[in-house]
């Protein structure tokens, strides 16, 4: 009885395995994550820590994002050269000391080119040194909760104690994505960075995939001799993106091809439903105190759920409201929302927002108010 169990528990293990899904045969590690509804679709040893080479730009990348979208600098700010960044070996763009270059150049040269001198030049300006720079990035690393990422540098050459996961990239790209101007510049295969003396510097974009698979516009590449052949990518086809990285790929191509591998699954077996729209008004909520009584709300961002391709769904709501008291500032959350499918299971909660700015009422509106109820008592 021991050996026809024991034959069972074989023949379903290794039926298991040939119908397992493969989508990767050369990275170390990988995953593909949908990014509104943060769905991992696929994994491969996603929180193994690995050196993530050039993809440390990626965060780089994010924090100058962040500067330029609180308006901490402008595109058309100029950046002083130092010698520090003028001396930067691998990727590089050649930039010279004491040369004043506008932060766009420099964007665009570390999205395409991974200018490691255009990184360190960044980090110079926004934080006044590297180090400090570095501090900003294990800082957003702890506000995003990475377990497996720690960072000792802007570029992504080896270095001790400087390493990522699949997983923990993934999630710097959703992020970075949140700032749309970047896939202006990722999404460039080739361009050139104009230098104050009228030279021009050839930029071709290291993420070949940009130019030969369709819908992609982005991310970042990575390589060392450690590391090996990494890729965050991401490609928009149809209304919906997905967020592929592969790490530790032995060749560029084997990279693109696990890459696209992942790609051609998410994109022939998944589908997003657009449930409601982050601007669209759904109900009215009461403000005590306000010299409105009543403001409107929205859902804070769209609302998606992710299904196969031959899937339908139909979904209701509940809508969760906060008791509300004036002042009260436009976008502050006011509730919540429940998207329910027709399984009757809740697939979604998301933030209501109050779309209107209400003053609390003062003593003339109080006044004001009691008078009128009284006018209408007598009416």
């Amino acid at each position: 009885m021991k050996k026809v169990l024991f034959f069972f528990i074989t023949v379903f293990s290794l039926f298991g395995k040939c119908f397992a899904l493969e989508l990767t045969h050369y990275s170390s590690s990988a995953v593909l994550i949908e990014p509104s509804t943060k769905t991992i679709l696929y994994e491969v040893n996603k929180d193994e820590r690995r050196p993530p080479a050039s993809m440390t730009k990626m965060m780089t990348l994010l924090l100058i994002m962040e500067k330029i979208d609180d308006g901490s600098i402008k595109l058309d700010d100029k950046v002083l050269i130092s010698k520090n960044a003028s001396s930067m070996g691998g990727s590089q763009v050649f930039l010279q000391e004491n040369m004043q270059i506008e932060v766009e150049q420099l964007v665009k040269s570390i999205a395409i080119a991974s200018g490691n001198d255009a990184a360190v030049a960044m980090a110079e300006h926004i934080a006044g040194s590297v180090d400090e720079f570095v501090n900003m990035m294990n800082d957003k690393v702890q506000e995003l909760e990475l377990k497996n990422t720690h960072f000792v540098n802007v570029h992504g050459l080896d270095a001790e104690n400087h390493y990522s996961s699949a997983f923990d990239m993934g999630q710097i790209a959703l992020e970075l994505l949140k700032h749309e101007k970047i896939l202006d510049f990722t999404s460039l295969y080739e361009d050139y960075l104009v230098k104050p003396d009228g030279t021009k510097t050839w930029l071709v974009n290291t993420n070949k995939l940009v130019r030969f698979y369709s819908g992609v516009d982005g991310l970042k590449t990575g390589y060392t001799s450690t590391a090996g052949y990494c890729l965050t990518s991401t490609a928009k086809k149809n209304n919906i993106r997905f967020v592929t990285v592969v790490m530790g790929a032995d060749t560029t191509e084997h990279r693109s091809e696990d890459t696209t591998s992942m790609l051609n699954y998410a994109f022939t077996t998944y589908k997003l439903n657009n449930i409601l729209e982050k601007d669209k008004i759904i109900a009215e909520i009461e403000v005590n105190k306000g010299k409105q009584d009543k403001g409107t709300i929205s859902v804070k961002e769209d609302v998606t759920d992710l299904i196969k391709q031959n899937e339908e769904k139909n979904y209701s709501y509940n809508i969760n409201k906060y008791k509300v008291s004036a002042p009260i500032i436009k976008g502050s959350i006011v509730g919540n929302l429940e998207v329910i499918d027709n399984n009757g299971k809740v697939v979604k909660t998301v933030d209501l927002i109050i779309n209107e700015s209400i003053e609390k009422q003062n003593f003339f509106n109080l006044y004001f108010d009691l008078f009128k109820k009284i006018i209408n008592g007598f009416l």
